[in-house]
């Protein structure tokens, strides 16, 4: 199974992936940023490099390589925390692995958070702590693309997502939600753990 977690930027995608991660035995994580990264890397002063990695077409190929071929290695349970908020990006990745052999199921979660909660949210954050210059460059970016999200969810993402509300949960219920829409069968308690 791959279970994509979608969403706005700083609503929590990497938390629910840890606590899903340790939730479910033989999981794994696979992050395609880190795919968007090497793609800065090697474009780095080249002319056909672009702002957003999502823009590259070999980003959508390798993602969905790279998230299939974990798949079919690890044979377990898949989770993706990134933000896809084109529709025909998210179709160029989703569609091809949906058909992949021995592929079980594609659940598309979308975490959403009221916009009010998420300025507090990203105005809280410190992704690098103790370097407040970094950590104030990934706020901006995410208030930056709070605007971009809204669109997403209203166009497509939201009609096209399992959504979890979490302006109001705290991390654990928003695990349960997930557990509980992904593998229905194997609730976990309020605090996470199975009972």
């Amino acid at each position: 199974m791959i279970t994509w977690i979608n969403g706005a930027f700083g609503s929590g995608k990497s938390t629910l992936a840890a606590g899903l991660h340790q939730a479910l035995p033989g999981s794994v994580v696979a992050d395609p940023e880190e795919i968007g990264d090497l793609l800065r890397r090697t474009l780095t002063g080249h002319p056909g490099k672009l702002r957003d990695y999502q823009d590259y077409p070999a980003w959508r190929r390798l993602t969905t390589a790279y998230i299939s071929e974990i798949a079919a290695h690890t044979s377990g349970h898949v989770l993706v925390p990134m933000t896809v908020l084109n529709p025909a990006y998210a179709a160029e990745v989703f569609t091809p692995l949906r058909r992949s052999p021995g592929l079980v199921h594609l659940v598309h979660l979308v975490l959403h958070v009221e916009p009010d909660e998420l300025k507090t949210r990203i105005d809280a954050s410190e992704e690098f702590p103790g370097d407040e210059t970094r950590s104030e460059a990934v706020r901006a970016y995410r208030r930056r693309r709070a605007v971009d999200y809204a669109a997403a969810a209203t166009a497509w993402m939201h009609a096209e997502g399992h959504v979890i509300d979490t302006s109001a949960l705290p991390a654990h219920a928003v695990l349960q939600a997930a557990l509980s829409r992904i593998s229905p069968a194997h609730p976990v308690t309020a605090d996470g753990a199975r009972p």
